[in-house]
């Protein structure tokens, strides 16, 4: 079995496992969705679920954020971790979005790696699931690990898996490729003790790296 086989036939299993794969992280709209992804990094998206309802209702508006005093930012995102960090790229973000799009969330990928805090991955998370629009394929902890252990890349950058997955799998479903390797990732194949056993994958799984 080549790559492209055994990655059509992953699709078709986790297709029938998750018919309607969604983020998820809470949103409305691309610019929550945008920050609920910043947060995210480094942090569960249950501790993100939590924080941004409050997080929203005080700041409801890009407008909003740009304006914030930083300090309190910091605060209201403390517990997702690396809070300063992400607190600063969150008003910057704001702001280059009110200065340079007319408040506008960007539909390219190179206008929304431009914000800053904001990478292929979270770029290709919001052009996804916000606007429909599959510019590639974002690229997590679980879609790196799954993607290495199904052989479907031998790469660990995610740039590199990313280009590699492309081509495995038509465009229109390469927002869902991330929803089902993600869902798995977490609920079978996780990183200290994948379930093998209970894996409806397995039996064309080559199981790279998995020790025992």
């Amino acid at each position: 079995m080549n790559t492209k086989e055994r990655a059509v036939i992953i699709f078709k299993r986790l297709l029938k496992r998750y018919p309607a794969p969604e983020p998820a992280l809470d949103w409305t709209n691309a610019w929550q969705l945008l920050v609920a992804t910043v947060l995210a990094a480094q942090c569960t998206d249950e501790r993100v679920n939590k924080v941004t309802p409050a997080l929203f209702r005080r700041w409801p508006e890009i407008a909003d954020f740009a304006a914030a005093d930083v300090s309190e930012l910091e605060e209201a995102v403390r517990s997702t971790g690396f809070f300063r960090n992400k607190a600063k790229n969150l008003k910057a973000a704001a702001t280059r979005i009110m200065e340079v799009y007319n408040g506008e969330v960007p539909r390219t990928m190179a206008d929304l790696v431009s914000l800053p805090g904001v990478a292929r991955k979270t770029a290709n998370i919001v052009l996804s699931n916000a606007f429909g629009i599959h510019e590639g394929i974002a690229v997590d902890t679980h879609v790196k690990r799954l993607s290495f252990r199904l052989g479907l890349t031998k790469n660990t950058d995610p740039v590199k898996i990313e280009k590699d997955l492309m081509p495995l799998y038509p465009k229109q479903v390469w927002g869902d490729i991330n929803h089902f390797l993600v869902y798995f990732g977490r609920e079978v194949c996780n990183a200290r003790k994948p379930a093998c056993p209970e894996c409806e994958l397995s039996d064309i799984c080559p199981k790279k790296g998995v020790k025992g």
